[in-house]
């Protein structure tokens, strides 16, 4: 079963991912562990009370584990499961694409569609800057086609910053030329560029998306634009105001001072892709929320993204990542 198929009083014999792992301390000063444990479709809370010094050291994120013991759904205190017995799985008995979320739509086809947005682009210098980072022979290019776009809240498994990228990068083509004074140009090569950071602030370890220590040090903005700055110093010619107006767009695309950008948007085609940006995060979220939904489930539990529990007037979507195992 999956975890949003789970029901109240269930016994539960299965195979879950480890996101979480956190050490409290009883009263008599012995330990306990309280987990979050989940699959493609959700998360779910449980505690290990006893056993704690033996099972620790093979309890960690991202680390599939079989689970048995019986799942609550208390109207108080939420979703939980009192684990009995916690082992490591057999080889074999289970599929990692129950465990690990994805994108809806293939990847190559998610490939193709950029290769067109990019084809918009025609201006030689910008052009050559995208070939150069995200083309089909630039080294950097598997990195992005299968980098998460995030750790948690939105696309947070693989091809997800393609998945984002490309989402965030049609947008601002179809509003370029909407709005009047925009450089659709400018604007396309940073929105697809904009979170090209996270190739070295994000790392994936099997089944789980972790921080490296650079993203811990120089954080994803800093990163990204020193990456596009040496590779527009290596075009030669490349114009200095082109180049001004894409490293804005990289700077300044969280938006604020207090989200960790460096600069706000002074541009029109920075101030676009910021609030696009924005959106799509926003927006993943729903897409997040609605696969955890039980059938027939309109209202998510409260979430830290948007602040607020999301509403699906029709329910749940019957909807599977690309390449997912039916269930």
């Amino acid at each position: 079963m999956l975890v949003r198929e789970l029901t109240d009083g269930c016994e539960i014999d299965q195979v879950l991912l480890v996101r979480e792992v956190e050490v409290g301390q009883k009263r008599d000063g012995r330990e306990f562990l309280k987990l979050v444990l989940g699959d493609r479709t959700g998360t779910v809370a449980a505690t290990i009370w006893d056993g704690v010094a033996e099972l620790r050291p093979h309890i960690r994120p991202g680390v599939p584990v079989r689970v048995i013991g019986r799942y609550s759904d208390h109207p108080r205190y939420g979703a939980e499961i009192t684990i009995r017995a916690l082992r490591r799985p057999a080889d074999g008995s289970f599929d990692p694409a129950d465990l690990l979320d994805g994108p809806l739509r293939p990847a190559a086809a998610m490939e193709a569609d950029l290769r067109e947005l990019i084809g918009t682009v025609r201006d030689p210098y910008l052009a050559e800057l995208l070939d150069r980072i995200v083309g089909p022979s630039a080294p950097t290019w598997p990195a992005f086609r299968d980098a998460p776009a995030a750790k948690v809240y939105h696309q947070a498994y693989r091809h997800g910053l393609l998945e984002h990228s490309l989402t965030v990068g049609q947008a601002v083509h179809a509003m370029s030329a909407t709005f009047p004074g925009i450089d659709h140009d400018v604007a396309v090569t940073g929105a697809i560029l904009h979170d090209i950071g996270k190739l070295e602030a994000y790392r994936t370890d099997g089944l789980r998306i972790h921080m490296t220590d650079a993203g811990r040090l120089q954080g994803e903005i800093v990163l990204g634009y020193t990456r596009v700055r040496r590779t527009i110093e290596a075009i030669e010619g490349f114009p200095a105001d082109r180049a001004e107006a894409v490293l804005h767009i990289i700077l300044s695309h969280h938006g604020s001072l207090e989200h960790g950008s460096p600069v706000v948007p002074c541009t029109r085609e920075a101030t676009l892709v910021h609030f696009v940006d924005n959106l799509g995060g926003r927006l993943g979220s729903f897409d997040r929320l609605e696969k955890e939904l039980r059938d027939g489930q309109r209202w998510s539990a409260y979430d830290r993204a948007l602040g607020t529990g999301a509403y699906f007037p029709a329910g749940r979507v019957a909807t599977e990542p690309a390449g997912a195992r039916a269930a």
